[in-house]
């Protein structure tokens, strides 16, 4: 760190993310004619959207008021050859960079020995347990991501080098971002207990971790040359978020009698079990037991039969 290092407060380099323009797009497409069981997807997945940016900027909120020296880069996307990642935050401080997956997940979090995932909600007096795809992979393969683009832009031993040191200079978490959400994680693995948290301790744990790095602080300058790197691998996406709802609304795309089983629902970017468009609640995965579709999987409400809602599994 230099001697005439003046930074003391947070830097947002990149506040703007791709789930404002996808609202925004979704709320424009309900004022056109469509019919009303595609106005209610499209709803169920404005809440969704709504619920992730809710999460987000609660995240952001915690981070703008750290009083830590560091930039924060908001929703980048990355990608090299086939592979790519979406990163929710990612963290520039003068020791450590923080990888962070923002999670604004309802209902209470129980992470079990074997480091999966179980979310409990609860609908009048019924409780539902469902399995839910761990963040903590899905964070670790942007980690790995970023790791392979970073090492392949240096040479041989300045690339044997970064790799040995990566470890030390890097933290994938995973942040829960509603405040009513209750996580226990009592009988987690330590590895996995560690990875998450609450935004209301991110800060005290990016602190605790700065504290007990042994790595060399950045200097005012190296520290923004390393943030504005990152933000040079983001790539902006030009996305039409209708896309899918338009393919529907085609004949030749959605015959009358197979409507129902094509109906999609937002799901999030852990690719949680998918929650039913017409009662709220969870869906359970199923196999056609007869008929044309015999032998294919779907969602299907967990209030079957009072409710006969289903969504195809691609």
């Amino acid at each position: 760190m230099g001697l005439f290092d003046k930074m003391t407060q947070p830097v947002i380099l990149k506040e703007d993310s791709g789930l404002d323009k996808q609202l925004e797009q979704l709320q424009s497409f309900l004022q056109e004619p469509i019919s009303d069981e595609m106005r209610e997807q499209v709803e169920q997945d404005i809440r969704y959207i709504k619920a992730g940016i809710f999460g987000e900027n609660n995240l952001l909120f915690e981070l703008k008021n750290s009083h830590i020296p560091m930039f924060v880069l908001r929703d980048l996307y990355i990608s090299d050859g086939d592979l790519s990642a979406q990163i929710d935050f990612l963290v520039v401080t003068r020791k450590m960079r923080f990888i962070i997956e923002c999670k604004n997940l309802y209902g209470n979090i129980e992470i079990d020995s074997t480091g999966s995932f179980m979310r409990t909600m609860q609908y009048g007096k019924r409780f539902s347990k469902v399995g839910i795809y761990s963040p903590i992979t899905q964070n670790q393969r942007h980690l790995q991501l970023l790791r392979h683009i970073r090492s392949a832009q240096k040479g041989f031993l300045a690339r044997k080098l970064y790799l040995s040191a990566f470890d030390d200079h890097h933290r994938a978490i995973v942040v829960l971002a509603n405040p009513q959400t209750v996580l226990n994680a009592s009988k987690a693995p330590k590895q996995v207990r560690d990875k998450v948290i609450r935004a209301d301790q991110l800060i005290g744990y990016i602190k605790n971790e700065l504290v007990a790095s042994k790595n060399a602080s950045l200097s005012d300058t190296e520290l923004k040359d390393m943030a504005e790197m990152f933000l040079g691998l983001h790539k902006g996406q030009n996305i039409d978020y209708t896309q899918k709802y338009r393919e529907k609304m085609q004949p030749e795309t959605m015959p009358v009698n197979d409507a129902p089983n094509e109906i999609e629902v937002a799901l999030s970017a852990a690719n949680e079990i998918p929650m039913c468009p017409k009662c709220g609640v969870p869906m359970v995965r199923r196999k056609a037991a007869k008929g044309k579709d015999i032998g294919k999987e779907f969602y299907g409400c967990s209030n079957y039969p009072k409710c006969r809602k289903t969504v195809g599994i691609s």
